[in-house]
């Protein structure tokens, strides 16, 4: 990591690198976050509305449950989990595949810090745009829990923008924002490394993508408990 974040020697090859990892990395991940946040919103709605099933609570906890539910636990941790299968085992793949193929060794030898060249524009980019899909995710998931509550009946459409309105608590944001740039750097960063480090052929590429999917699943999970007592424990 020391290597990957030193001084870019040349700003300009640095910065189309960027530009090529947002759309490779970011642009290319919004239709699967978009289809599974729209679809799970509206899941959440309708079980929310099952479970609050009691003439003596207001139809708008629904939405309010689903406003919660969404916007501090599933964008910022599910979406992010379902980016390190998606965009860890890329990064791992490409990287392994670099490395086996003496790619990264030519880079080397013509002077260039590989390391920092192959795996700070990716890092940059997860860390720049993964906020967006989060974004995206979260207004997705509760249009999609508006759409089922209409299509079923479940609630109303002033009871549901009553209840995403009422008693929200803007930090909330900001703590799914803080935890989905932690999460993009640690599901970049030990993607990168485990196809940086790679050793053999295209069986340990292969295997090299599976760990990298694995450790920085676990490693979202682990962060998100310690960063949810630090942003929000009393």
């Amino acid at each position: 990591m020391k290597r990957a974040f030193q001084k870019p020697g040349r700003s300009r090859e640095y910065g189309k690198a960027l530009a090529r990892e947002i759309d490779y990395l970011g642009l290319d991940s919004v239709s699967i976050v978009g289809i599974i946040s729209l679809f799970v919103g509206a899941v959440v709605t309708i079980q929310t509305a099952l479970n609050l099933d009691d003439p003596f609570i207001p139809d708008y906890y629904i939405a309010i449950a689903t406003r919660e539910s969404i916007i501090l636990e599933f964008s910022p941790t599910m979406v992010s989990l379902i980016l390190a299968g998606k965009v860890g085992s890329n990064i791992a793949s490409t990287l392994g595949t670099m490395r086996v193929s003496e790619q990264i060794d030519a880079l080397e030898v013509m002077g260039v810090n590989s390391a920092s060249y192959l795996v700070m524009p990716k890092v940059l980019a997860s860390m720049l745009f993964n906020p967006i899909l989060i974004m995206l995710s979260m207004g997705l998931g509760l249009l999609g829990g508006y759409i089922a509550g209409n299509l079923t009946g479940v609630i109303s459409t002033p009871d549901y923008l009553l209840g995403i309105q009422l008693g929200f608590k803007p930090f909330y944001i900001t703590y799914a924002m803080t935890k989905t740039v932690v999460f993009a750097f640690l599901i970049t960063s030990i993607s990168a490394y485990y196809g940086y480090t790679v050793k053999g052929g295209a069986v340990e590429v292969g295997t090299s993508s599976t760990r990298a999917v694995v450790s920085s699943s676990v490693a979202v999970i682990v962060a998100n408990y310690f960063l949810t007592q630090i942003l929000l424990g009393t």
